[in-house]
């Protein structure tokens, strides 16, 4: 027995130095060469900050693009989905409560046109994007409240499109946040 307790309490110390230390300083060099480092990018407006570009927040006045739906109210500290399943009854009303309220806002597009993305909560309900589809359907209602032609927003939209991971990874999307303060200094 003694002769397994010496190299069990060695690889212990060994596996506590490599777990606890090694690789939490590892991971923080790598957080440190990221975008903010390793803080989050803030996004500033007029050496303000008014918000993080990887966090959604919630935007429902018609002038703004809105964001995707959130299930934990936009809640940096407790991120998640609503864990229901498509075949879960309160979850259906509660997508039908989103499709009628987008449809009253923006009542100039049909039903079948409103994006997935538009009506359902992302996984951690913190998505900062939506798809190009979802800010594409958006356009009449923000053109029409701003007195803004809707070329003049389409290009916007357009130029704020982020192109997948290596041209391949992921679909095109957009930041909403940063989407709506280009849209603010639209002249």
């Amino acid at each position: 027995m003694k002769t397994y307790i010496l190299p069990s309490l060695k690889l212990t110390a060994v596996l506590i130095i490599i777990c606890s230390v090694l690789y939490p300083l590892l991971i923080a060099g790598v957080a440190k060469t990221a975008p903010g480092g390793g803080k989050g990018e803030t996004v500033e407006v007029n050496g303000r900050v008014v918000g993080y570009a990887n966090i959604g927040q919630k935007f429902t006045q018609d002038k703004y693009f809105w964001s995707r739906p959130s299930a934990v109210n936009y809640n940096a500290a407790g991120s998640g989905g609503s864990n229901k399943g498509p075949s879960n009854p309160d979850y259906l009303k509660e997508v039908q409560s989103r499709i009628d309220t987008f449809m009253v806002h923006n009542p100039r597009i049909n039903k079948s046109e409103i994006p997935a993305d538009m009506v359902t909560a992302s996984g951690s309900g913190l998505d900062p994007n939506i798809s190009v589809q979802g800010a594409l359907v958006q356009i009449k209602r923000i053109a029409k409240t701003r007195n803004i032609a809707e070329d003049k927003v389409k290009q916007l939209v357009d130029s704020k499109v982020e192109k997948p991971l290596l041209g391949m990874f992921g679909p095109e999307k957009i930041n909403v946040l940063k989407l709506n303060i280009a849209l603010d200094n639209l002249k």
